[in-house]
């Protein structure tokens, strides 16, 4: 498949283009600086450049691409609405391109089905009030993402961690993984390459962790 991945510099994103590239995809990194690409492993084999929010330049970058992965993450400083921006944007592009299928990131912090008694009624409780703007942020993303008509899927991990993967993970459809409060990295990149290519993942929000 040919794969456009949005934010492929930031951390995850570069994770996901090293993880596809090995997989024997090609990969369009879509990217508001290449320069912030530079010495990432697994380099994608073309660059194309778009702001995350300028629908007309994202949809020359999604031209002939199979599907969309996307990596947005909120930036300190920018917009409270920067991932519900994006993804509108994304989703209008990617109608303008004529690409049907996206894997997009979200998170699995601000929901509780699923969870282990004590996340659900000690530690979410305190980082819902921490984190109550960030959270608006992705609950209004997935209801972008869910209106859409767009072969779309949810992934949900919960605290992303810097770190060498393990190679596996654990996922769960139907609600949070459970007793699992963090994934590396390499590894929210390879649940991403498989539900990629797995048709039975459209429509579906997946919850990930390690």
């Amino acid at each position: 498949m040919q794969i456009a991945v949005v934010g492929a510099s930031g951390r995850t994103g570069r994770e996901l283009v090293r993880t596809l590239t090995a997989a024997g995809h090609d990969v369009v990194a879509v990217v508001r600086d290449p320069a912030r690409l530079a010495g990432a492993s697994g380099a994608p084999g073309e660059v194309r450049v778009a702001e995350a929010t300028d629908v007309a330049a994202l949809a020359a970058a999604f031209e002939g691409v199979d599907a969309v992965a996307s990596c947005l993450g909120p930036v300190p400083g920018e917009s409270p609405h920067v991932l519900r921006d994006g993804i509108t944007a994304v989703i209008a592009a990617m109608d303008r391109a004529g690409v049907r299928r996206l894997v997009a990131i979200s998170a699995s912090g601000w929901l509780v089905d699923g969870d282990d008694p004590l996340s659900r009624y000690v530690a979410k409780p305190i980082l819902r009030r921490a984190l109550a703007v960030a959270n608006a942020d992705l609950e209004a993303m997935e209801q972008v993402i869910r209106a859409s008509h767009v072969d779309w899927t949810i992934m949900r991990p919960p605290r992303l961690q810097d770190r060498r993967g393990t190679g596996r993970y654990k996922s769960r459809r139907d609600g949070n993984v459970r007793w699992a409060w963090t994934i590396a990295r390499p590894d929210l990149a390879l649940a991403m390459r498989d539900a990629l290519t797995d048709r039975t993942a459209v429509g579906q929000a997946i919850s990930v962790a390690a």
